[in-house]
């Protein structure tokens, strides 16, 4: 007998059917070592599904102005804003990016945060994983066009598109893949992820713009300077001990 994934999971997880569905949209669910990619996707009812928790965010810095925190994969950001009383947005991270993510508590410094952004004078740092070998650093001025279908975003080097400036130094070699310190201006939607692909070095786990199905995407948001601050959010485990 074959029945829909998200109802399987959601018996064997004693969760309800949309909560199911959400586990399984987020990249949480396995069979096996294979992700479950399709929630309504038919399955044989006597499937085991394994599940992957997700971690809580990390509270890196705190005071009357600001929160930070880290971030873990497969979260959205809106979901971290809710997790805490009193704060909002200045910026997002990708659902399955890991890492620094700043939460702002008062419109005064949310202002002044925002000119800095406009202004290119806030520094991020990336660290990725990519497809192929990077020998030599990379610098990607391209332009980046991004659509929006069913709440879900693409994007795409494009001369209609906005400016976008990414900088790409490789740091480890292994086994046709490479560890990469990914520097951006602008920030524009998906945008190390649009110009990895365009150079030929998608992110692996990131299928959506052409890397291999992994555990995860494996991009993490490492450092950020803003208004004489810096914010670290140490390196996960899975990066450190990636093969």
């Amino acid at each position: 007998m074959k029945e829909k994934a998200y109802k399987l999971l959601a018996a064997q997880e004693g969760v309800s059917n949309s909560v199911a569905k959400s586990m399984i949209d987020r990249g949480l669910v396995y069979v096996g070592n294979k992700k479950v990619m399709i929630a309504r996707g038919e399955i044989d009812d006597k499937t085991m599904f394994r599940v992957t928790k997700v971690e809580k965010p990390n509270i890196i810095f705190e005071n009357d102005d600001i929160l930070v925190v880290d971030k873990p994969p497969y979260v959205n950001s809106d979901e971290i804003e809710r997790q805490f009383k009193g704060v909002q947005l200045l910026h997002r991270l990708d659902r399955e990016t890991s890492g620094v993510l700043m939460l702002v508590k008062n419109e005064e410094f949310r202002q002044k945060a925002i000119k800095e952004f406009k202004k290119d004078n806030v520094y991020k740092e990336y660290i990725a994983w990519v497809e192929g070998i990077m020998s030599e650093p990379i610098e990607v001025d391209k332009p980046i066009f991004t659509t929006k279908k069913n709440n879900r975003a693409q994007s795409n080097v494009s001369s209609k598109g906005k400016p976008a400036r990414s900088e790409f130094f490789p740091d480890i070699v292994s086994a046709k893949k490479t560890k990469v310190k990914c520097i951006i201006h602008h920030g524009r939607t998906h945008q190390i992820r649009t110009h990895l692909r365009y150079v030929d070095h998608p992110i692996i786990g990131d299928e959506q713009y052409g890397g291999r199905r992994s555990k995860r995407v494996m991009l993490h948001a490492y450092k950020v300077r803003l208004l004489g601050m810096e914010f670290t959010a140490p390196e996960p485990k899975a990066f450190v001990h990636f093969e």
